[in-house]
């Protein structure tokens, strides 16, 4: 285990050096960034010109969401996806074979081999509108609010990481995958959104399926006053539960791997 922290620097290291090449990127982002944010704004001021709160949340609250959605965003096209990606291209392709033979584990290798240093640009937007929305909110926030946000948004960054491989190691048993990234980038989107204000059918389909209430909705619950210590202790069993899930289900994929050197 003492190796892991050092195996996950040097990738991330090699990966920062090789995004730097390509400066210009940064700019493209911020760009992307401002608009999308300023998108997401213009609907919820549309919104709130015909109300006074949605499902019982103020504007300001929904904008915790929105920064919260556009955070954990960054995080999941930084980090997560792009080593999503070129896992589903090694399996199919028979190359990830070169992960396999390392000495370290594998699932930790295919996790860190990949990600882009410039989406990192959405973390700062988000943790900015979040600042700006939690100023603006009469709820007054004390240490725990605060330790209960960072817990809950690391949790929810752990369990979209294990549906992000969950969906993943599919590419074990099919062979073209290539649809999911469309799918769960269309799918995130409704996490813009509080869980609380669709129908129940779909806040159990976002709650257990498609993880966005204990990634996005409970997270801003925690700035917001909202949320009870219950609601914790039932992220950090879900995340549990999905963490040991994934981990059964990269073995038996695994199995099937046959690879360029079956």
């Amino acid at each position: 285990m003492g190796r892991e922290p050092g195996i996950v620097r040097t990738y991330l290291r090699v990966g920062t050096l090789f995004e730097l090449q390509y400066r210009v990127n940064f700019f493209l982002q911020l760009v992307q960034s401002l608009v999308a944010l300023g998108t997401a704004v213009a609907v919820i001021a549309l919104v709130f010109s015909y109300t006074d709160d949605l499902a019982g949340w103020s504007p300001y609250e929904l904008l915790v969401i929105v920064g919260v959605h556009v955070l954990l965003g960054g995080v999941i096209r930084a980090f997560i996806q792009p080593s999503m990606q070129r896992l589903m291209e090694d399996i199919r392709e028979g190359t990830f074979d070169h992960v396999l033979v390392k000495p370290a584990d594998a699932q930790l290798l295919a996790s860190v081999q990949q990600f882009s240093i410039w989406q990192l640009v959405d973390v700062v937007v988000g943790a900015a509108v979040i600042a700006v929305a939690v100023a603006n909110l009469d709820t007054g926030l004390g240490p725990l609010d605060a330790g209960a946000f960072a817990l809950t948004l690391v949790l929810g960054a752990v369990t979209i990481y294990c549906f992000w491989l969950l969906i993943t190691v599919g590419a074990f048993w099919i062979v073209r995958m290539e649809f999911v990234a469309e799918l769960f980038n269309g799918l995130y989107q409704a996490g813009r959104w509080p869980v609380t204000i669709y129908p129940a059918w779909l806040q159990i389909g976002f709650t257990v399926l498609i993880p966005l209430a204990f990634a996005i909705t409970v997270p801003a619950e925690a700035l917001t006053g909202r949320l009870g210590g219950t609601m914790v202790l039932a992220a950090l069993g879900f995340t549990a539960a999905i963490v040991a899930v994934t981990r059964w289900a990269w073995r038996r994929g695994l199995r099937r791997y046959d690879g360029a050197s079956a």
